[in-house]
């Protein structure tokens, strides 16, 4: 490395005592910086997101927003207002319906990053990523059914995402009780965690294969799941598991209602009644025009 900055220094220095005396030519070698002109959904999303909510929700590729380790595609456009208007509606509003439009502000993560295609790993597959509690990256964009939406697909792909990642913020910003951690302490998997099968996570006590990677994904898993599944979904899984996994599930859901609780006035179960109301209109949403 020394040696390349030295021969492009010696480069420098050759070329201004060769051509010294030459007149320089006044225009650029590089093009001028790229315009883009807004689309309706720029206007739509000054209007719905930054005016309102303090957050900047970015659906162009920009290559420094990326994860650069990763073979990506932009989002669609007509996928990203999609996204958009349903993130909106499915997400932002519900925690404001709860806890109101200051709460969002304050707390709500400032960046928004869709992309359009899968996040690939070795073995597994990136839903979204928090960074900092600043950004939210959610993947898998352009394979959204606008016109058909699914409220499975939606809540795997993006909004359990979109929970589990803003449940990271909270407890990063307030500590959850380590009790919570004592639970299943000696069952976490570590990266093995893409190893188990259904029955094994549950018996372990966990409510998802990734929960049982270490106990802050296994907290932010069962907030996610909860709030996005309903009752019946949550007593069908419960029932697969055996008797430890099942106590062991029901006991870190007390701790997490009781903190959420107390740390943050959030009431899961009503958070989870929005969640799920809203969630039974998605199909009656117009996801194409922006008014």
């Amino acid at each position: 490395m020394k040696i390349r900055y030295y021969l492009l220094a010696l480069g420098a220095m050759f070329l201004m005592a060769s051509c010294s005396e030459d007149k320089l030519d006044e225009k650029s070698i590089f093009p001028d910086e790229t315009i883009v002109n807004p689309t309706p959904l720029d206007k739509w999303l000054e209007v719905n997101y930054q005016q309102p909510y303090n957050i900047q929700l970015k659906y162009r590729f920009e290559y420094k927003e990326s994860d650069t380790e990763k073979n990506l595609a932009p989002a669609s456009y007509d996928k990203a207002v999609a996204l958009a208007k349903l993130t909106k509606y499915l997400w932002i509003e519900s925690y404001e319906e709860l806890l109101g439009r200051d709460f969002i502000r304050k707390y709500c993560p400032k960046i928004m990053h869709f992309v359009g295609s899968y996040g690939y790993n070795d073995g597994s597959v990136t839903l979204g990523v928090a960074e900092g509690g600043m950004k939210i990256t959610l993947y898998n964009v352009n394979n959204i059914d606008y016109k058909n939406p699914d409220i499975e697909f939606l809540n795997y792909w993006f909004f359990k995402t979109m929970h589990h990642e803003f449940a990271h913020i909270l407890h990063q910003t307030k500590p959850y009780p380590v009790e919570f951690n004592e639970v299943t302490a000696a069952n976490y998997q570590s990266e093995s965690w893409v190893n188990l099968d259904e029955d094994e996570w549950l018996d372990l006590g966990f409510i998802t294969d990734y929960a049982s990677r270490e106990a802050r994904e296994d907290f932010v898993e069962i907030i996610a799941n909860y709030v996005t599944h309903d009752q019946a979904w949550w007593d069908a899984q419960l029932a697969k598991a055996s008797p430890d996994g099942k106590a062991a599930i029901e006991s870190k859901l007390d701790i997490v209602r009781d903190w959420l609780k107390t740390a943050w006035e959030i009431d899961i179960d009503k958070l989870r009644e929005i969640v799920q109301r809203r969630s039974a209109n998605v199909t009656m949403l117009d996801l194409q025009t922006l008014d």
